[in-house]
């Protein structure tokens, strides 16, 4: 994360836009990722130009022609703030909104609204952009994960971010590979796509150097749908900002009938997607209906991840507690899917605190893989009871963490089986689950060890009492006589 004097200048530039008028963290974020684009494009047309000069030819696929030099970021950065205002407004924002090469990025613009109302606030922005090193990847990263993690902190729209920790948390329990085709259908910031491909580049440097392989990475590896337009957009500059060049970044509301043409296309899905309630069975796919007859939207997503993958693909994936005890026929028939047809690897209980201030209700993560064939033998559960910070709405940092641990047994899942069902984490087979009507809440199986408790012989405690009133009635009667 950024410290100093970086991080000084984004929370001034913060309170500047909300001194200017703009209160709302979604739409600072958005004006930034409009700016930076901006700035991105014109780094795109410097490298064409001085590859064009090396080689003696011609510009290759330029972003600006001849003319529109003063729309270059490079040109306007030093104007006055009010030239600079009527540039950017007149100008560079219609040439956004206009461009069609085809990228995530073009795509998402088409519909940019520039909302700085004050020449001398877009100054200052544009400033505090141009100083930051858009050549490192990992100041960039973090510069945006700084600005999304001001979504939460302001208290708006903070169900869009899952919490960084638990993200991190089961990406490196699914261990992404070159080649995976790693899918969110509800990706929000990107979040998830972001720490995977972090998690990739940490743990397969060497296959990265290879051509096909980096091609495969930044062009093919990556896919998030969303039906918020601003999602999409902060979330393609997300990974962007992240190195990611050309992600799949799209469009789509995942439980429509729309999405049939990615069926059997992921090898992982990593998700948190949203526990709506409930909606209309119009608006909903027709064959995730058939797979579970359900309004329910956390349901209806866990049908659809697994319609997404393809036959050995693994899914990590939160959902309410619900999903792992509801008595409806839709629960339980989804339930016996995953241990019957697939393989559930894990259920990992979170603490109902992980997701305040915005919401106390109580989660897990599932882990299964898409087999067709079962293969559930035994499933993991484990209990974490914290998570590093504290389960208020402040979420301050403690010490307490059980995370660390929870991602050691699991690469070490063979000792499991010697584990006995009264400590945090066990295997329970598969036989014991189906015994129990394939639930899958944690203290269905869990053992309790009661402390024994020695209590003394009521007639001891009651001649106890009688001593204690004969004690207080010679005091009364003690009293009485000083009284007298």
């Amino acid at each position: 994360m950024i410290t100093g004097e970086l991080k000084s200048k984004i929370d001034r530039v913060w309170d500047a836009f909300w001194s200017g008028g703009i209160s709302n963290p979604l739409e600072v974020i958005e004006q930034v990722t409009y700016l930076l684009f901006i700035r991105r494009l014109d780094d795109i047309q410097t490298l064409a130009e001085k590859k064009a000069r090396v080689t003696g030819g011609d510009v290759e696929n330029p972003v600006f022609l001849p003319g529109q030099s003063e729309m270059r970021w490079s040109h306007f950065k030093n104007a006055s703030p009010e030239v600079m205002f009527k540039i950017i407004g007149d100008e560079v924002f219609p040439f956004l909104r206009s461009m069609g090469d085809g990228t995530t990025y073009s795509q998402h613009m088409k519909d940019a609204r520039f909302t700085i109302q004050k020449p001398a606030l877009l100054s200052k922005v544009v400033d505090m952009l141009d100083g930051i090193p858009m050549a490192d990847r990992d100041t960039n990263g973090d510069l945006y994960e700084y600005l999304l993690s001001k979504i939460a902190s302001a208290g708006v729209n903070g169900q869009f971010r899952t919490p960084r920790h638990i993200i991190d948390l089961m990406v490196q329990m699914t261990a992404p590979r070159p080649g995976d085709e790693i899918c969110d259908p509800a990706c929000g910031t990107g979040g998830f796509l972001v720490s995977a491909s972090e998690y990739v580049r940490g743990t397969h440097a060497d296959a990265l150097l290879d051509a096909a392989q980096r091609r495969q990475f930044h062009h093919s590896m990556f896919h998030g749908y969303d039906f918020d337009s601003t999602m999409l957009r902060i979330g393609s500059m997300n990974m962007l900002m992240h190195g990611i060049e050309s992600p799949d970044i799209r469009y789509r509301d995942s439980l429509s009938e729309g999405a049939a043409s990615d069926a059997e296309k992921y090898t992982l899905i990593l998700a948190n997607p949203p526990f709506a309630g409930s909606l209309d069975y119009e608006s909903t796919a027709k064959d995730l209906q058939r797979t579970v007859k359900t309004k329910k939207t956390e349901l209806l997503f866990l049908a659809l991840f697994l319609k997404l993958l393809k036959p050995g693909g693994r899914a990590a994936v939160i959902v309410p507690d619900g999903v792992l005890f509801g008595s409806s026929t839709a629960h339980k028939t989804l339930r016996k899917m995953l241990v019957e047809e697939q393989k559930l690897d894990a259920v990992v209980k979170l603490p109902s605190g992980v997701f305040r201030p915005y919401a106390g209700v109580s989660t897990a993560i599932l882990f299964f893989t898409k087999t067709n064939s079962g293969g559930t033998d035994d499933v993991w559960f484990y209990d974490v009871r914290a998570d590093g910070f504290s389960l208020d709405d402040k979420r301050n940092p403690v010490d307490a963490n059980d995370l660390p641990d929870v991602l050691a047994r699991w690469n070490a899942r063979d000792a499991e089986t010697r584990r006995a069902r009264t400590e945090q984490s066990f295997l329970v087979p598969k036989a014991d689950i189906v015994a129990q009507g394939y639930d899958l809440s944690l203290n269905r199986y869990k053992e309790v060890v009661h402390d024994e408790v020695e209590h003394r012989a009521p007639l001891d405690i009651i001649a106890d009492i009688e001593q204690l009133n004969a004690e207080i009635e010679a005091g009364l009667t003690d009293l009485k006589a000083m009284l007298a």
